[in-house]
């Protein structure tokens, strides 16, 4: 399914910000409903966060696996008509929180689909086993699924402590000792393997649900893993790290826009050379992994691809770094060997790009993406909308942006006397909503708005703020928006030429 335009609106909004009993947003009804919502408003494209389970701190950008999807955003609702669980296992009360609570989800939901799984185990039903075998042996599962059920399993019976306190024949994982652990956790394992039986299959309805409305999706690929991971632990030959597992370089960035110090994200960094030798598989593999999941892939910070920022392990600053070349255009010749061409892929080519990174993106032929809030820093800026080309994913902010409400507040009067000027409005009571006209009526092929901008929210709906560790990821929504919003957003849609309709 592809819109019959190639001018696209689309929705920002990672589903844990969804409305829902359950302490967070997930794959349920709910997001049915916003699909229907968005629909409405003549979006089509939802573009969503990485889908993977977070480390600590809830960041979708630092995952526990580069592959396995969320457990907590399994539908409980879908498991009563998957015939797992009974309309009276389900909690009598549901909290529509306007903040997730994800320690509570996980608490609420664990003991579910622990009954779920033993439902399951104790009388497995026939549709189900058929389609448990397919995904099982799904070519696409067997780099990853073993090894991920293996390590949740290890994980969870090490109270969730990380992958190198483990004692040292697991943490460097000998043979004898893996047997051993498959056999004594053979249940936890089995229980993993079959959560993410389930979380595929909820995201795959939801996806359908999607295409259903003439509405595509666009996914998230985290350029890093946590260290925490199971593929770092699982194949730490393709990572830089000692011989106890410990980082020898992290990611992170120097100095810029968002942070003065710059950002220590932990990461550990890749070992370009190593994963050059098999012609990149393990990239391969997890781009993949994730086209499997949707129908575009945004992959996060592009610059990587071309020069990385590597920080010495142990070092307590982002400014100890130093630039070191990536993988470059081998990288992207390797997916285009294996997954052809051309790829739906779009490059998150924002802060400080070195020439080597925009000559990159031009080179392997990638849409860039441009911010509105960016565009009115100087009169040369590349966001402004006279200067994009029309391969632009542009947004009025992303999820590391402020709201457009909270962002033109901060702003000093010359700037909003500038911002006001260039939308044709006499005040900012409705500054959301010029922004938003501004991004549809632009050149770009795609026009993408947060939720939080449809709706005129200020900063305290802000999804993350780089470079602070604390109270991200949280925001989420208590409803909808009104039907009265979808209609001005689909008539301004329509007008500038993005109304999708499915073929």
């Amino acid at each position: 399914m592809q819109p019959m335009t190639d001018r696209v609106a689309g929705i920002l909004l990672h589903p844990t910000s969804l409305p829902g009993p359950w302490g967070a947003g997930d794959f349920g009804p709910s997001a049915e409903v916003f699909l229907d919502w968005a629909a409405r408003a003549g979006f089509g494209l939802w573009q969503v966060l990485p889908l993977h389970p977070s480390a600590a701190g809830n960041s979708p950008y630092s995952c526990l696996s580069a592959f396995a999807l969320d457990p907590s955003l399994i539908a409980l609702e879908r498991l009563v008509t998957d015939g797992l669980l009974d309309e009276g296992d389900l909690p009598s009360t549901g909290d529509n929180t306007d903040a997730c609570d994800f320690a509570a989800v996980r608490a609420l939901k664990a003991p579910l689909l622990e009954e779920a799984w033993r439902r399951h185990r104790e009388n497995p039903q026939t549709s189900l086993v058929a389609e448990i075998q397919a995904f099982d042996e799904s070519p696409s599962r067997r780099l990853w699924l073993e090894d991920w059920s293996l390590f949740a399993a290890l994980k969870g019976h090490h109270g969730g402590a990380p992958w190198w306190s483990w004692k040292a024949s697991l943490r460097d994982r000998r043979d004898e000792e893996l047997e051993a652990a498959r056999t004594a956790l053979a249940e936890d394992i089995g229980r993993h393997r079959f959560l993410q039986f389930l979380a595929f299959k909820h995201w795959r309805a939801l996806r359908q649900a999607a295409r259903d409305r003439g509405i595509e999706i666009l996914g998230d690929v985290p350029i890093y893993v946590a260290h925490d991971s199971a593929e770092v632990w699982s194949q730490p030959h393709l990572f830089e790290l000692d011989a106890v597992g410990r980082p020898l370089a992290v990611a992170g960035v120097p100095p810029d826009y968002f942070a003065e110090d710059g950002q220590l994200w932990g990461n550990p960094l890749f070992r370009w050379s190593v994963m050059a030798e098999d012609g990149y598989n393990w990239w391969v593999e997890r781009l993949r992994a994730n086209l499997e999941l949707a129908d575009w892939v945004r992959l996060d910070h592009f610059r990587a691809f071309a020069d990385y920022w590597r920080i010495p392990g142990g070092a307590q600053s982002a400014r100890d770094g130093e630039w070191v070349d990536g993988p470059g255009k081998a990288l992207f010749d390797a997916f285009a060997a294996e997954l052809g061409t051309p790829l739906p892929l779009i490059a998150e080519d924002l802060g400080d790009l070195s020439e080597a990174a925009r000559g990159l993106r031009r080179e392997v032929e990638l849409p860039c993406m441009r911010v509105l809030h960016f565009a009115f820093e100087d009169a040369q800026s590349e966001h402004a909308t006279f200067r994009l080309p029309p391969e632009t994913l542009l947004y009025t902010g992303t999820h590391d942006n402020d709201t457009t409400v909270g962002w033109f507040d901060g702003l000093d009067d010359a700037v909003k006397e500038k911002v006001l000027a260039f939308v044709g409005a006499e005040s900012a009571s409705r500054i959301h909503r010029h922004l938003i006209r501004l991004a549809m009526t632009s050149v770009a092929r795609w026009a993408v708005v947060p939720m939080q901008d449809v709706l005129g929210l200020g900063s305290a709906a802000r999804m993350n703020t780089p470079g602070v560790a604390e109270g991200n990821w949280r925001w989420r929504l208590q409803s909808l928006p009104s039907l009265e919003d979808a209609d001005w957003l689909r008539r301004l849609v329509e007008v500038s030429g993005r109304l999708a309709q499915p073929e």
